[in-house]
């Protein structure tokens, strides 16, 4: 089936975008098209010709399309409940595999806040930046986790925070995550999160702090649970 669109049109079947006249589109785009195309309700050809002559209102329209999120998609698949049982099985664990605990981790570990499942549980997690939740300036950790809510996200288990060391032996240097989960408040009194980073000195469980007015920047990328349907 062809679906066209003034000067283009994409074919469902191929995927390519096919081009008539000066103007063109990218694949994705026509894609978009076509899917809009297929999910048009009913209307009546005087309906259809009132849109097609009021392109301005018509494009109010198709603008809350860039306002409502895409269905967040599943980063990553971990293990919770694994047979660890407490924060000094967490700290042989991580460093019997290479891996390093900081001192700020190591010390929320041992806080009766930190928990660990009895039960074998499967979660699915996703990555989300503060700027893709709707914050390119920044945000705090409230509203952050209320844009996460809105998006069917869920705060994580602290138990992610080591479990995904664990688990994440891949991952690519330089990249650091932070976990989205009840603030554990350390020994010195700071509000801290875990986060999971590779960086020159290899890989790690270190924690990030945070205060009512701390401002995470845009480009922060935090980890959520995405809820199994």
């Amino acid at each position: 089936m062809i679906y066209c669109c003034d000067y283009i049109s994409w074919s469902s079947k191929t995927g390519e975008t096919l081009t008539k006249g000066k103007t063109a589109m990218s694949t994705q785009t026509a894609k978009l098209v076509a899917r809009i195309a297929e999910n048009l309700p009913d209307m009546s050809t005087a309906q259809m010709q009132g849109w097609i002559e009021n392109p301005k209102r018509l494009k109010q329209v198709l603008s809350v399309l860039a306002e409502v999120p895409s269905d967040p998609k599943a980063w990553k698949r971990i293990t919770l409940g694994t047979g660890i049982k407490d924060a000094d099985g967490f700290r042989k664990a991580i460093n019997d595999s290479g891996m390093r605990v900081g001192d700020w981790a190591n010390d929320i570990l041992g806080k009766t806040a930190f928990s660990v499942a009895t039960k074998k549980k499967d979660v699915d997690l996703v990555v989300v930046s503060v700027e893709e939740l709707g914050f390119k300036d920044g945000a705090r950790l409230k509203d952050i986790y209320a844009a996460a809510k809105k998006r069917g996200l869920e705060l994580c288990p602290n138990e992610v925070g080591p479990e995904l060391r664990l688990q994440y032996e891949d991952q690519s240097k330089g990249e650091w995550v932070i976990i989205g989960m009840e603030p554990i408040t350390d020994s010195d009194g700071a509000l801290s999160l875990f986060s999971v980073e590779h960086d020159g000195n290899g890989l790690w469980l270190y924690t990030d702090y945070d205060s009512p007015d701390y401002i995470w920047n845009g480009d922060d990328r935090f980890v959520f649970v995405l809820p199994r349907k």
